[in-house]
């Protein structure tokens, strides 16, 4: 059974070389939810997740998890709860897809024991889930782009936490696999109650696939909420520097973002031009 960890910001800081990237984050990650980070190229959202998963150190403020500082939980019992998919990430030379997917049930493992019928089933189903079952046996480095970033997520589901960290989860995917992992997200905390968090580029398919949206600025956090709340005309401009209309996406009803751009307005009718 899933637990719904309590996971937060506060105040939150960090960057890199002396350089502040995040500066000052309050943010609480609702639990079983899927939380979608968006915001302009270099605003700080893969940063900031980082941070959060303690991949990099934070240079002011805390992390908290279930309410201790993330700072202070043993490294094994945070891989047990916390599982991260970072950006372009790099497998060993030669590795195999099943091996590779078989590094998430390290934090499960005890000293002296076996692998078991447990992680042979974890890893199965994550295979399977992701639609790479047929690669098992296949080399990592011969694996395309696409195939191999749902190798990488393959991997992340086998360890099983609670709490999933994404980062760009869809880079080099196509349109219809981009759908596919995003569904298969949605089906994981829909079914274990997993909660999500991840970065993503598209405002349009973040709109549509999340629960709560949270908006980065240069740094800082500059709004929250549901995606009919945060994704206004007034904040694409403010946040993405585009001039756009936003309308419900006749799919789901979500906000859909349609730039304007110079040259593809509608030119006023006659009877427009006439008013």
């Amino acid at each position: 059974m899933t637990v719904h960890h309590t996971l937060e910001t506060q105040n939150l800081s960090s960057g890199y070389g002396g350089r502040t990237i995040v500066d000052g984050v309050d943010l609480v990650l609702p639990a079983g939810q899927v939380s979608v980070i968006i915001g302009a190229n270099a605003c700080g959202k893969s940063t900031l997740l980082k941070t959060i998963s303690r991949l990099i150190p934070s240079a002011g403020g805390s992390v908290v998890l279930d309410g201790k500082r993330i700072d202070q939980v043993p490294t094994k019992q945070l891989a047990r709860t916390l599982g991260l998919l970072p950006q372009q990430p790099v497998a060993p030379e030669g590795i195999v897809v099943a091996d590779l997917v078989g590094r998430g049930r390290h934090p499960h493992q005890k000293l002296f024991r076996s692998w078991s019928a447990e992680d042979e089933r974890a890893v199965a189903d994550a295979l399977e889930q992701t639609g790479v079952a047929d690669l098992a046996d296949r080399s990592v480095d011969e694996l395309s782009g696409g195939q191999r970033q749902r190798v990488w997520i393959a991997m992340a589901l086998a360890q099983e936490t609670d709490l999933l960290l994404l980062d760009e989860p869809t880079t080099y995917l196509d349109l219809a696999h981009q759908v596919e992992v995003l569904d298969l997200l949605t089906d994981l905390n829909r079914s274990r109650g997993t909660t999500i968090a991840m970065v993503l580029h598209d405002i349009n398919l973040a709109a549509r696939y999340a629960d709560h949206l949270f908006a980065l600025k240069h740094g800082r956090l500059v709004a929250s909420g549901a995606p009919g709340e945060v994704v206004t005309p007034e904040l694409v401009a403010d946040v993405f520097g585009l001039d756009a209309s936003v309308i419900a996406d006749p799919v789901s009803g979500t906000p859909l973002v349609l730039p304007r751009g110079r040259h593809h307005v509608l030119a006023p009718t006659a009877q427009e031009a006439a008013a």
